[in-house]
């Protein structure tokens, strides 16, 4: 297969003279292909088959040691202006990047394929989705592409129609840690990957394309590319409510998007359109609609168990790609937290009962490393929703900002306004648990959720998302915006709030804001609910403790106001000067409102 787009075709020849590849593939993303290349991925024993008879067409696929995550101190952001990149990145002008790269692609790929793979994020006939094209000599990252994007033939019919997409360069190279870098260059919408072969390194489509590269092409273009989950919550009266969320890591992102309803919730649906990434665009009447550029999940295995999220554990029984677990006896795949069955085999392919040097076994370590990941397809998780191949995507009633935060921030509260919204997501932060080597409660900000993947200068980030208000045909049409905590505690450090399925009991609450169906007390921080809008029926908690989620110390928001202002500050005169104004009244408020602890329901 060849393509009739020139600047392809020109591409792909320039590489394979700089890569000097023995064959070259172009994928066609059939179902024959991706069977091909299992097989002789599983005769090269860098894909093991599991145990057919409980996990049918799952296989195994275990990483060098060294290879295992997110490499963020070697991830660059390449452009003309290193303020353009911005503090929040790491910046590399382009020109040493690419004379880096280039010297690391010279010759890598000689006795090795070199795999074509055009691809498409978003549904293939939207006009909201981008499409890429990656050049890689991994057929790991092939068969991940398949399960995660619309790849192969269609998206090359979209790039020939279309003229233009984003070039992704992949090559695991050496796998030496030392010579493993992530290069972005926004301005001409590519990106350049060496020395990785995990996920997030080496899937281009995910965080490099429908993140890093999206959030630029977003600015240019009008439109928002977010590290966000997207659900529809259904009532029993068939009303359904779109929701786009952003958290940091180890704040719940999944189990929201999967969420299960509790029993005294029966009739409630929600519907997962996505677990990571949303791509937002106003439509011609002023309303956000967002689509889920991926195709499928590459998710965290551990802690995965029937109880924290079955639909999770239920899609990943079949068709699924493994990465870094464990094994039983039985060649069944295992991992902390999946309460079944026990490890033989560790992620490094060691007998957990060995002490051989080296070994991760049961006793002196995981035996799944923290980091394994699943590859799946979306549709075989069991709320997925059709809604998530709509062209025209869904539309967004809500806009939820998350953190962990043991005191600080109540269960739920709404913004003012579209302006105070965004200054509460340019806000979020969440408190570091005890695995931080002992530095529990430490605050870390992590804007909209975007820390490690906003391609561009958190400054003119913001101003982007506030230039909505002026953009929207219908400003009164944009999402109402709010922010929850599940995880504030009491004084002996008990969660005062039960969570994962509970949490519908708080978005039931959001949908009937956005519905104009409850009313809410205004308070110096946002508007909160009152005490009997939130349906506790069923669950062991006081009116005490729901006074607890749903009042502020004024003196400690005070305080964090005072260090949101010193973070603004660090991006100089490209923070926008409305976000120091929502600032200033939300300090006003706080200041003429009682001192102490301020309860927002009587």
């Amino acid at each position: 297969m060849t393509t009739t787009n020139k600047a392809l075709q020109s591409w792909v020849k320039e590489i394979e003279a700089l890569t000097q590849p023995s064959l070259i593939h172009w994928c066609n993303g059939s179902d024959d292909e991706y069977d091909a290349l299992v097989a002789s991925m599983v005769d090269s024993e860098t894909l093991q088959p599991l145990n057919p008879e409980t996990h049918p067409d799952c296989y195994l696929h275990l990483s060098d040691p060294s290879d295992v995550a997110r490499v963020e101190q070697f991830t660059f952001v390449c452009t003309d202006n290193e303020t353009d990149a911005g503090p929040n990145n790491n910046w590399m002008d382009i020109v040493t990047a690419k004379r880096k790269m280039n010297a690391l692609f010279k010759g890598c790929m000689q006795g090795r394929t070199l795999y074509v793979i055009p691809y498409c994020m978003g549904p293939i006939d939207s006009p909201y989705a981008r499409c890429g094209v990656e050049i890689t000599d991994s057929p790991y990252v092939v068969i991940n592409m398949k399960l995660m994007t619309r790849m192969g033939d269609q998206a090359l019919a979209r790039i020939e129609k279309e003229g233009q997409f984003v070039k992704g360069l992949h090559s695991t190279g050496e796998l030496d840690p030392e010579r493993r870098f992530i290069m972005h260059f926004p301005e001409e919408n590519s990106i350049m990957s060496y020395g990785s072969g995990y996920g997030g390194n080496a899937l281009l489509g995910k965080k490099c394309h429908a993140l890093r590269i999206a959030s630029w092409q977003g600015r240019q273009e009008g439109w928002l590319a977010e590290h966000m989950l997207i659900l529809g919550l259904e009532s029993p009266e068939g009303d359904t409510h779109y929701i786009a969320a952003a958290f940091p890591s180890a704040c719940g992102k999944t189990n929201l998007a999967m969420l299960i309803p509790p029993e005294q919730y029966s009739g409630w649906k929600v519907w997962t359109l996505g677990d990571d990434i949303a791509w937002m665009h106003l439509d011609d009447e002023g309303q956000l609609r967002a689509i889920n550029p991926e195709a499928g999940y590459f998710g965290v295995v551990p802690g995965t168990s029937e109880k924290t999220n079955p639909c999770a554990y239920n899609m990943i029984q079949k068709n699924t790609i493994y990465t870094n677990v464990a094994q039983t006896a039985d060649k069944q795949p295992w991992w902390e937290g999946k309460k079944t069955g026990e490890p033989a085999i560790d992620w490094h392919g060691i007998d957990c009962s060995s002490e051989q040097e080296g070994s991760v076994n049961i006793a002196k370590g995981p035996a799944a490393h923290p980091n394994s990941r699943f590859t799946v397809s979306a549709k075989q998780n069991k709320n997925y929703s059709s809604l998530a191949e709509a062209p025209e995507g869904v539309p967004i009633s809500a806009i939820i900002f998350g953190g962990r935060r043991r005191e600080l921030a109540p269960l739920v509260h709404e913004s003012f306004s579209w302006e105070h919204g965004v200054l509460m997501g340019a806000s979020v932060a969440s408190e570091t648990t005890a695995a931080a080597a002992g530095q529990v409660g430490l605050v870390r900000r992590d804007p909209m959720a975007m820390k490690p993947f906003c391609g561009y200068n958190f400054g003119d980030y913001w101003e982007h998302w506030l230039s909505f208000a002026k953009k929207s045909a219908q400003p009164e049409k944009l999402p109402r915006i709010f922010h929850v905590n599940w995880f504030r505690q009491d004084d002996a450090g008990e969660f005062l709030w039960p969570g994962f399925g509970d949490n519908i009991r708080v978005l039931q609450w959001i949908a009937q804001r956005c519905e104009g169906k409850v009313d809410a007390q205004a308070t110096p921080i946002g508007f909160f609910p009152e005490i009997e809008d939130i349906n506790t029926t069923g669950l062991e908690i006081t009116a005490n403790t729901m006074r607890e989620l749903l009042s502020i110390d004024t003196h400690v928001w005070l305080e964090e106001m005072d260090a949101i202002k010193v973070y603004l500050e660090q991006y100089g005169d490209r923070t926008p000067q409305e976000l120091y104004r929502q600032l200033a009244k939300v300090i006003a408020r706080l200041k003429v409102s009682e001192t102490g602890k301020l309860q927002a329901i009587a």
